[in-house]
């Protein structure tokens, strides 16, 4: 079974669950960009509950520029200020430390596309996840990679699930298929648990046993 994905920065728990789960994950990079999605933000527990950090991207226009071509700014320092917000939000997390030094050089190297930043995050987080799963990009919208011959005859077949608007922070779509599964957060005694937040929510707390959450 193949799947369509939008890209994330450090996507949610159930974005995660769609690599574990599937046999295929196709990421889509022909669709226009989107604001105030998972492309470039991620939402973290912290002392006042969830936020959102943002990565800033050059003007593009609308309707018209597509994920692939989307630039990074570095506008704001914005580097800085979401690693002191993982720092304050996550330092006394039972694994920050352990994962910190793999994480970090997503803080200090400069990237020029936003896909390309993300794809080489999701490299990193399914690491740590200790997940292997075969990802391919669309070559127009919607449409996998001929090279992903699998994924092809699924979308042949019509037995492509798509979960490109499916997932995402506002108003999502419904997914019988994820039901969030409770674990422990730094914050829970204050706001009880705070669902679908960003991968990271997950590892920093659960460490290696992440997965079993997926």
């Amino acid at each position: 079974m193949t799947c369509l994905l939008s890209t994330t920065y450090f996507g949610p728990v159930q974005w995660y669950q769609k690599l574990n789960r599937y046999a295929h994950c196709c990421i889509e990079q022909h669709d226009h960009f989107v604001k105030q999605t998972y492309r470039n933000r991620c939402v973290i527990a912290t002392t006042q509950g969830p936020q959102a950090l943002t990565v800033p991207v050059e003007k593009y226009i609308n309707d018209v520029t597509e994920t692939k071509d989307i630039r990074i700014s570095d506008h704001g320092n914005w580097r800085h200020l979401h690693w002191n917000a993982l720092l304050s939000a996550y330092g006394e997390s039972p694994f920050f430390e352990f994962y910190a030094d793999d994480l970090r050089p997503f803080f200090e190297r400069r990237w020029t596309f936003l896909l390309d930043f993300n794809m080489a995050i999701n490299e990193k987080v399914c690491e740590l996840l200790d997940i292997a799963p075969q990802l391919s990009f669309t070559t127009s919208y919607g449409v996998p990679s001929e090279g992903d011959e699998a994924a092809v005859k699924d979308c042949h077949k019509s037995i492509v699930t798509d979960y490109r608007d499916a997932i995402r922070p506002k108003h999502p779509l419904l997914d019988d298929s994820f039901t969030p599964r409770p674990y422990y957060q730094v914050y829970q005694q204050k706001f009880g648990f705070l669902p679908n937040l960003s991968i990271l929510d997950l590892l920093f707390n659960m460490g290696n046993e992440a997965v079993l959450w997926l």
